[in-house]
């Protein structure tokens, strides 16, 4: 086989000035023409970028800037119930609470001349330049950390020509007004490091548990290495690669002298480990959560609740609140299997002396439905009413524990042509009685005409005081419940009178902080006397007779205890409502759709054991204590 070889032949130098003349004398007429064109080009390239520059964000704003973060909502003691944000999952941290290992090596693999520049690095920027232009598109940045973040906060992720001017000229302006360290600080705060992780703080405790401060060097460089490209080097997604970019983190700080080949050794091999992606987490307590999240929205709006940085204290003691969720769960099985259909339970427990919710169940499973029926949905709460009248009985100064009431039959027109007569439950008429024990055994004729002899309108007040707000109007049958409450508003309305009268507003939130300490919001209790304290109390001691003698025999729990049983006529809602001086609890069972119960479903039967299992638990580590009697309180006039 041959081949050809061809040799370069030298050229004539003289032809190459005659082929230079020659296109001189070509394009020499339009030459002058080409050279406008291109300075015209240039000047309004320039002048675009003028325009452009003056449009840029003024970084200025900067010097207030907070950036979106996590609000965290914790129990009554510190622990941490569900956090609480947006787009951003982030706790922002000061500078000096952020490893220097982590500091060091994000600086080594991003910007190692950080401290020496003016917010770009003209040689990163032309070695860049130059291996786009050899690429054809846009493949390394040649960014600094200035120029990352002004990127991240005020411009699009477009990888273009002009978006990377911008970036430069925003780093030049956010050096002049800012410090290397406040810059490095919200650099650290702002960089999305995966998994919905924004900010070095929800970072470090996803990927390794702890705090951002306790990071050694082997974490750090790993930690260094996501910042590029999150996802792919997660460990919790590709083990392999995320060790890959720890070496490359760890080699480039030995490199630049930061550390030595034995410190790069030693964290190549340290065992590393890890904690568990946990931003996308639902709370462990969400109706609790979503009680207190619709409270700070009201006060504050949702945007601050998203981004605002909430430390949340709420009023709920955990251990409280899962004896409450494992008693509902376990008597919702047990009902169901007697044959009860009952779809639904709610439990709310406060505490009388502060009106703090404890203890709050929305629902038997929050899984399969968000709706809070603790706290929205509106139920009949039946005979559990009734307290409500009598005590506006005892208040009017007519009337006390041992008055007379006749339980015989009567029939009232009730805005119309037709008459409404009220009936007992089981149909009898007992004759005159005492209503200490027309209330033990839930009478309904009685309490009507007792409702009529202090005026219906006094009973509705008197709901409102004790925070009763769903409607309601003057209707005969109104002492009987013929009207929807939330069980928080029957929960919170005997924790009044638990208390005397004394009351404050129940709340699930007992104080609010911005991520620095400053309060948002104390709600230390203010109590105020809202019912007259003899009346109270002379309530009280009748309904302690409910759970010692009545309809509520089966909420004994070896204390001196009070409470009303409630069932409407439908079988539709049965409750036990009840308390002792510490604690006040209302529990209720029902369906969503109304659906009746079925015939012989009551809160004597199945509602006040259920109050009695949650009670007993709650108060195990309380001390007995006994109620005021009424003699101890002076009597209305």
């Amino acid at each position: 086989m041959s081949s050809i070889v061809h040799k370069k032949q030298p050229r004539d130098q003289s032809s190459n000035l005659d082929f230079f003349k020659g296109v001189g004398k070509v394009t020499g007429g339009t030459l002058l023409g080409i050279t406008m064109l291109a300075s015209a080009i240039v000047a309004g390239g320039l002048v675009g970028l003028a325009i452009s520059f003056r449009n840029l964000p003024d970084v200025r704003i900067l010097r207030n800037y907070f950036p979106s973060e996590t609000s965290y909502i914790y129990d009554i003691k510190g622990k941490l119930l569900a956090s609480v944000h947006g787009e951003a999952n982030r706790e922002v941290v000061p500078l000096d609470k952020i490893s220097p290992d982590l500091k060091r090596a994000v600086m080594a693999i991003e910007d190692s001349h950080f401290y020496d520049h003016h917010g770009i690095n003209l040689t990163s920027v032309g070695r860049a330049l130059l291996v786009n232009w050899q690429r054809g598109s846009t493949v390394e940045g040649g960014s600094t950390l200035s120029m990352q973040l002004v990127k991240n906060i005020f411009l699009s992720k477009e990888r273009k020509f002009s978006r990377k001017v911008a970036e430069a000229v925003l780093a030049i302006r956010i050096e002049q007004i800012l410090k290397k360290d406040q810059i490095l600080e919200m650099y650290l705060n702002q960089v999305y490091w995966g998994h919905n992780n924004y900010g070095i703080q929800t970072a470090a405790r996803t990927y390794f548990g702890k705090s951002s401060a306790n990071l050694n060097l082997a974490e750090s460089a790993m930690m260094a290495g996501l910042i590029q490209a999150p996802q792919d080097y997660s460990p919790f997604m590709n083990m392999k690669l995320a060790k890959q970019r720890q070496d490359i983190v760890l080699t480039r700080m030995q490199d630049l002298g930061w550390i030595t080949p034995e410190e790069k050794a030693a964290a190549s091999e340290e065992k590393l480990k890890f904690g568990r992606v946990k931003s996308f987490q639902g709370s462990a307590t969400p109706h609790v959560t979503n009680a207190a999240s619709q409270e700070l929205i009201r006060r504050f709006g949702r945007d601050a609740v998203l981004k605002g940085g909430m430390r949340v204290q709420t009023s709920v003691d955990a251990n409280m609140q899962q004896m409450a969720e494992e008693t509902v769960s376990r008597w919702h099985r047990r009902l169901r299997g007697q044959g009860l259909y009952a779809d639904q339970m709610a439990l709310v427990a406060v505490d009388p002396r502060t009106h703090f919710i404890k203890a709050l169940v929305g629902g038997v499973d929050p899984k399969k439905s968000e709706f809070n029926r603790a706290t929205q949905a509106q139920r009949q709460p039946g005979s559990a009413f009734k307290p409500f009248v009598y005590y506006a009985a005892f208040a009017s100064g007519k009337y006390t524990p041992n008055s007379i009431v006749y339980d015989t039959p009567a029939s009232y027109r009730d805005g119309s042509v037709n008459l409404y007569t009220p009936r007992n439950y089981d149909n009898t008429f007992n004759g005159p009685m005492s209503i200490r024990k027309a209330l033990e055994v839930s009478r309904n004729v009685p309490a009507i005409k007792i409702g009529r002899s202090v005026g219906l309108n006094k009973v509705i007040e008197i709901c409102r005081t004790l925070g009763i707000n769903s409607p309601m109007e003057p209707v005969i049958s109104l002492p009987l419940g013929a009207i929807g409450v939330t069980p928080l508003e029957m929960a919170s309305a005997y924790a009044t009178i638990a208390n005397y009268g004394w009351q404050s507003e129940p709340t699930v939130i007992v104080r609010v902080t911005d991520s620095s300490g400053n309060v948002l919001l104390d709600n230390t209790p203010k109590p105020q006397l809202v019912l007259e304290p003899w009346a109270a109390a002379s309530l009280t001691s009748v309904l302690q007779g409910v759970v010692t003698n009545g309809t509520g025999r089966a909420a004994q729990i070896g204390r001196p205890a009070a409470g009303k049983t409630g069932t409407t006529s439908s079988e539709r809602d049965i409750w036990f409502v009840g308390y002792v001086p510490q604690l006040a609890t209302a529990v209720w069972i029902g369906n969503d759709n109304y659906r009746p119960l079925g015939h012989g479903a009551t809160g004597g039967g199945m509602v006040a054991p259920i109050w009695r299992d949650f009670m007993t638990k709650a108060l195990k580590n309380t001390p007995v204590q006994r109620f005021r009697p009424a003699s101890q309180f002076d009597r209305p006039n």
